[in-house]
């Protein structure tokens, strides 16, 4: 029983494929299906389809991630300064049966023609609002956000979704004066922050020096206090050294120190001196013409 009721299905599937009744969409790819150019059937998933021959056409379409990348646009930031963008949007069909009456019979090429502009304008529109730091620094991922969802409320009349706007640069154009501008600003604060850290440097110089100084003179005053106490307890020793000699013998203690007393006086040998002979200074002078 069973076979010939497969038999019987095949034939009759052989005989719709033939008269072009059953087509297949494929794994990324949905369908719409025309009765005589009037949409009767969208969005088609993957899989076997039927539809009549002859009254109904099928068409298919790629529901994969698309990109469209167009060539870098000029705009004015809300301090009416130039910038070049160089933007990249990631799109898919979302509603087939819009995108096939919008794009002309969902011609891709017309559809990025017609989305490009939504774009374009989307972007104009948010750089207007924000000043050129905002664009290219702190501000660019909320640039980022708030173009996805302007751009997609006009790309739903295309029935295309837009999963991603990316800008990849910026660039100041070469013929616009705020290159200048932008360098000489930049140069004013590369300026502002060698000086200072110079200053900074300068003012830890400073102190270190301070330091430095305040811990030298300390030193030098200990030194000189250790000095001052050593010379002393020599001087008392040699104080107490003179006393006992001279207490031992007071004569010999007398020649010592006129002995000391000549050698100091007549140093260098160029001295001259002119002397009482009866002076004390030369009493033992005397003592030796005597002998």
């Amino acid at each position: 029983m069973r076979s010939p009721t497969l038999a019987i299905f095949a034939a009759v599937l052989l005989l719709l494929a033939g008269m072009g009744s059953v087509f297949q969409v494929s794994e990324g790819q949905t369908a719409i299906v025309l009765n005589l150019g009037r949409v009767v059937r969208a969005d088609l998933e993957p899989g076997l389809h039927f539809k009549w021959p002859i009254v109904e056409d099928v068409i298919k379409f790629d529901q994969r991630i698309l990109s469209l990348d167009d060539a870098p646009e000029r705009y004015l930031t809300a301090e009416k300064k130039d910038v070049q963008v160089d933007f990249f949007v990631k799109w898919r069909i979302s509603d087939v049966a819009t995108y096939y009456r919008a794009a002309g019979g969902g011609d891709q090429a017309i559809a990025r023609q017609r989305l490009t502009p939504i774009v374009k304008n989307a972007l104009r529109e948010q750089i207007n609002q924000r000043t050129l730091q905002e664009v290219v620094s702190a501000g660019r991922a909320e640039l980022a956000g708030s173009l996805l969802a302007q751009v997609n409320r006009g790309a739903a009349a295309l029935g295309v979704e837009v999963l991603d706007v990316r800008i990849k640069r910026i660039n100041l154009p070469d013929d616009s004066q705020i290159l200048s501008t932008v360098y000489d600003r930049m140069r004013t604060e590369r300026t502002q922050v060698a000086n200072q850290l110079r200053a900074e440097g300068q003012e830890q110089r400073d102190k270190i020096q301070s330091e430095a100084d305040r811990a030298s003179a300390v030193l030098l005053a200990e030194a000189e206090r250790d000095a001052q106490k050593l010379r002393g307890e020599g001087d008392a020793r040699a104080a107490e050294i003179y006393a006992a000699a001279y207490g031992r013998d007071a004569e010999f203690y007398g020649f010592y120190r006129s002995l000391e007393a000549y050698r100091q006086a007549l140093a260098g040998g160029q001295t001259t001196l002119v002397l009482d002979p009866d002076s004390e200074f030369l009493r033992y002078f005397e003592n030796a013409g005597g002998r």
